[in-house]
C-alpha cells in the first residue's frame, strides 16, 4: 500500500508538472484567440454592466430560455461566459497551491484504482491509457460536440488532460511494480 500511495503522489506531481507545461508556459497561448485590446476593454465594461447584478457564474449569451433568446441564439453570435465579478491575479498563488493539492489527490485516486483493478504494469498501463482517453473525449470533446465549443481550445484541453492523466497513471503504475530480481531460469527460452 505504501508503494501505491507513493506512486500516486509522484503521479500527481507528474500531472501537475504536465499541466504547467501545457498551460503555464507559452504553449498555453495555442488554445486561445486574442481580442484587440480596445475590444477586450469594451467587452469587459459590457460584462461589468450587464452581469454584475447577478454576479459570478457561467452565462449563456443570449439566454435561450425565452422565445426572443432562442431566436437570437439561432442567429448568433453566442457565447458561454465563465464570469468572475471580482477578478484575480493572472498567476494566482492560491490557485497554484490548490491545484497542486488537487493533482496529488487525483494521483492517489488513480493509483488506488490501479491497485484494485490490475495486477501488472502492462495491464495497468492499458487501463490508464484507455481511461485517460475516455475521460478526455467525454469531458472535453463532448463540449465541442454538444455545446458547439471552439474545437481548437477543446482539442488542446483534451490533449493536455489526456497526457497529464496518462503520465500520472503510468508513473503510479511503474512505481507500484514490485522490485524482484529476475531469476536466470526466467530468462531462458525453452
Amino acid at each position: 500500500m505504501v508503494r501505491t500511495i507513493l506512486g500516486g503522489l509522484l503521479g500527481g506531481f507528474a500531472l501537475y508538472i504536465t499541466g504547467f507545461i501545457f498551460w503555464g508556459t507559452p504553449l498555453g497561448a495555442l488554445a486561445f484567440h486574442r481580442a484587440d485590446p480596445q475590444a477586450g476593454a469594451n467587452l469587459q465594461a459590457a460584462m461589468a454592466q450587464a452581469l454584475n447584478p447577478t454576479g459570478t457564474g457561467v452565462y449563456i449569451v443570449p439566454d435561450p430560455a425565452t422565445a426572443q433568446g432562442t431566436v437570437l441564439f439561432g442567429k448568433g453570435p453566442v457565447a458561454q461566459i465563465f464570469y468572475n465579478s471580482g477578478g484575480f491575479p493572472v498567476t494566482d498563488g492560491s490557485a497554484l497551491i490548490g491545484g497542486f493539492v488537487l493533482a496529488l489527490a487525483v494521483g492517489v485516486v488513480i493509483a488506488l484504482a490501479l491497485r484494485f483493478t490490475a495486477a501488472d504494469f502492462g495491464s495497468r498501463a492499458r487501463v490508464v491509457l484507455l481511461f485517460a482517453l475516455a475521460g478526455a473525449l467525454w469531458l472535453h470533446v463532448g463540449q465541442a460536440v454538444f455545446n458547439h465549443a471552439p474545437w481548437g481550445y477543446i482539442l488542446y484541453k483534451a490533449l493536455s488532460d489526456f497526457v497529464g492523466l496518462a503520465v500520472a497513471g503510468l508513473v503510479a503504475a511503474k512505481l507500484m511494480e514490485p522490485r524482484t530480481a529476475a531469476s536466470p531460469a526466467a530468462d531462458t527460452l525453452h
